[in-house]
């Protein structure tokens, strides 16, 4: 099999799919069965093979090998063309760095691509083993669909976990890297959201359109996926305005106690400001400085700051300052 080729399967309209040699591929027709082909497209190989042998035109080879694609759906000549994403489960990456995969439906044939594994198609791949996967193309649309929204709910799950333990270290005091973490959550549902709220356009535009082999059920499903994702939708605006809430709440905490210590050191500074200076108006070498020949001097002038200051604090305590 070429190395472009991910997998190359024909369906049997069972639940269950075999895979095919390159030889079987060359002499494939519409008679053989529903034909499966998954492509890695940054491969050399991938663009030639479609150019040369898929028999499809320009516009459906440039959509299965675009380097950066947005979700959508769209018909084209009698089949469906589709960009879909999925959350990247692959290890040590970021969920909401999505995976795309691209897709050229028919009623006889799927081809799709993809650069990076999609765990979702690696499901169907498995479901073809126990004889229980998509039997048609449309069939196969709708669980593949039905496969990328059930991993996104992980993620989005997780995420509101987090801005509820986050929320309460909010209440609880405990506040170390709280802020980060806030933006941190906030990046992620904006990411997510980004590619989820077109893709939910992508599915309604599927179950509204009217292809002839495109079957009710398969409709009914799509609407059931687009709902889903619907609601995880509104559970990213939700994650979202709660964690932009708990940080506007944490930047007034953090005023409000950089106030607090700003209003005490105005008060110390307050008391110590006539203390200060009548220190230092003694303090000054040149004669005529009372009490210079007065043994009790030192003491009488601590007694008289003592009294400024208990003075002072009962002046701030009438004015309510304190």
């Amino acid at each position: 099999m070429d190395d472009f080729l991910v997998y190359a399967k024909i369906l049997d309209g069972k639940g269950g799919a075999r895979d095919i040699s390159s030889a079987e591929l060359a002499k494939w027709e519409p008679a053989h069965g529903l034909l499966w082909l998954h492509m890695d497209y940054s491969k050399s190989g991938t663009l030639a093979w479609l150019q040369e042998r898929s028999g499809l035109d320009d516009i459906a080879i440039a959509a299965l090998v675009a380097e950066d694609t947005r979700p959508r759906a769209t018909s084209h000549a009698g089949g469906l063309l589709m960009a879909l994403r999925g959350v990247n489960m692959n290890p040590e990456a970021d969920p909401e760095d999505m995976v795309s995969i691209r897709l050229c439906v028919s009623e006889y044939r799927i081809i799709s691509s993809r650069k990076r594994r999609l765990l979702s198609v690696d499901d169907i791949v498995r479901s073809f083993k126990d004889e229980a996967g998509p039997t048609t193309s449309a069939e196969f649309v709708a669980v593949l669909c039905d496969r990328l929204v059930r991993r996104i709910a992980g993620p989005i799950d997780a995420a509101e976990d987090k801005v509820d333990e986050l929320e309460e270290s909010l209440l609880t005091g405990a506040r170390a890297k709280l802020r980060s973490e806030l933006g941190q959550v906030r990046r992620q549902s904006i990411s997510l959201r980004r590619y989820l709220a077109p893709q939910r356009e992508a599915l309604s535009w599927v179950q509204s359109e009217r292809l002839s082999w495109f079957g009710d059920a398969q409709r009914l499903q799509v609407r059931e996926v687009s709902d889903r994702l619907a609601q995880y939708i509104e559970t990213l605006d939700s994650i979202r305005e709660r964690a932009a809430v708990s940080q506007e709440e944490l930047v007034n905490q953090i005023s409000e106690e950089s106030n607090s210590r700003m209003y005490v050191l105005s008060i110390v500074s307050a008391i110590f400001l006539p203390l200060g200076f009548a220190t230092g108006l003694l303090g000054i070498n040149v004669g005529g400085i009372p009490g210079a020949d007065n043994g009790n001097a030192f003491a009488i002038f601590i007694g008289i700051l003592v009294a400024i200051s208990g003075a002072l604090l009962i002046y701030f305590r009438y004015k309510k300052w304190l």
